[in-house]
């Protein structure tokens, strides 16, 4: 899914934490009995969320949940690929949501049975008898807290999670190991019942079963530790699937763009040869230009003379013209003058 958070300064926008699809996780915290949801951008965390009992998980489109986290002071907000895996991932969240609840009251339980210590023990001297009561409820809170916190099943999901789970054959050894501490449970109660006046032999047995309580909370812790270590090692695991995968996609990427300035280069090339063709054109039509040129002012210098030629010639026509007039003048006289001589004589 794609990542958000709500922007903290307006608490209206979204800001996108991821730069692409990222994979989104469940994870259980054996070592503080908490749930959360984690997911990497490469090697940074860009969601560490603990889960709680009150949050709730609200779809608000058909590919887009978000849910709000006290602790972190902030909104997260996942946009998925499809409708299924919104509502896959709201299924899960709601699992786990139960299972935080259940593991909250446990703890709580753990907390008070720890808490307060048994009343028979507490001096040497008995106060009141002993009843099947007082010792079953003296056994819990002494050896029970951190064998039922574990054996009982918990609430949480086979599927995208990294849940604390044990193999069949350990859990096999470790169901045994219970039936023998129940076992050993009911001899003290029954030893207790039988002779309530006997403290010490009371305080030996319960001494002894204390020891193998001890004994197994060890083993239990241990087996932990080794699921805590095949966690680490799954987890492990995946963010370098994970960072394979982005490297991958990275050096794909990277193909692309050295294709793409590969063909940047050839269309440059063919660019730059169009540009040297086109700089000859514009040489040659320069070239072209400026011989027109020279033809045109020749023109311009012909036609100039020829002009001053046409106003001399006209100059001369008109000179011309008022000699003629002079002339005819002159012989219209002469005729005039020949004329009145004849009719004289």
């Amino acid at each position: 899914a794609h990542v958000f958070q709500i922007d903290p300064n307006t608490k209206k926008n979204w800001v996108l934490t991821s730069k692409h699809a990222v994979t989104v996780s469940y994870f259980y915290d054996s070592t503080r009995n908490v749930y959360r949801i984690i997911s990497l951008d490469g090697s940074k965390a860009i969601i560490n969320s603990t889960i709680t009992p009150n949050m709730t998980f609200t779809k608000t489109s058909q590919k887009f949940g978000q849910w709000a986290d006290s602790r972190a002071n902030t909104v997260y907000g996942l946009g998925f690929s499809s409708e299924h895996h919104l509502s896959k991932f709201a299924e899960k969240f709601q699992e786990f949501k139960e299972a935080a609840r259940i593991a909250k009251e446990k703890s709580h339980e753990k907390m008070e049975l720890t808490s307060t210590p048994s009343q028979e023990s507490a001096g040497g001297d008995i106060q009141s008898p002993l009843t099947p009561e007082s010792i079953n409820g003296t056994d819990d809170e002494r050896a029970m807290p951190e064998v039922t916190q574990n054996s009982e099943p918990r609430a949480e999901p086979t599927q995208n999670a990294l849940p604390f789970t044990h193999s069949s054959t350990i859990s096999k050894h470790w169901e045994a190991e219970l039936a023998t501490l129940k076992g050993n449970n009911a001899k003290l109660t029954a030893a207790l019942l039988e002779s309530t006046a006997n403290v010490k032999q009371w305080k030996q047995q319960l001494a002894a079963y204390q020891e193998e309580a001890e004994r197994l909370h060890k083993r239990v812790t241990e087996l932990e530790c080794v699921s805590s270590q095949a966690n680490a090692v799954h987890t492990h695991k995946t963010e370098l699937n994970q960072t394979i995968q982005e490297l991958e996609s990275t050096l794909k990427k990277k193909e692309e763009e050295i294709e793409g300035l590969k063909q940047e280069i050839e269309n440059a090339r063919e660019l730059q040869a169009q540009r040297d063709s086109l700089t000859q054109k514009l040489q040659e039509v320069e070239i072209r230009n400026k011989d027109l040129e020279g033809q045109l002012s020749d023109l311009e210098q012909r036609l100039e003379k020829s002009q001053n030629e046409q106003e001399a010639f006209r100059n001369n026509l008109k000179t011309l013209l008022e000699i003629l007039d002079g002339k005819i003048f002159e012989l219209t006289e002469l005729r005039d003058n020949l004329a009145k001589l004849i009719e004289c004589s």
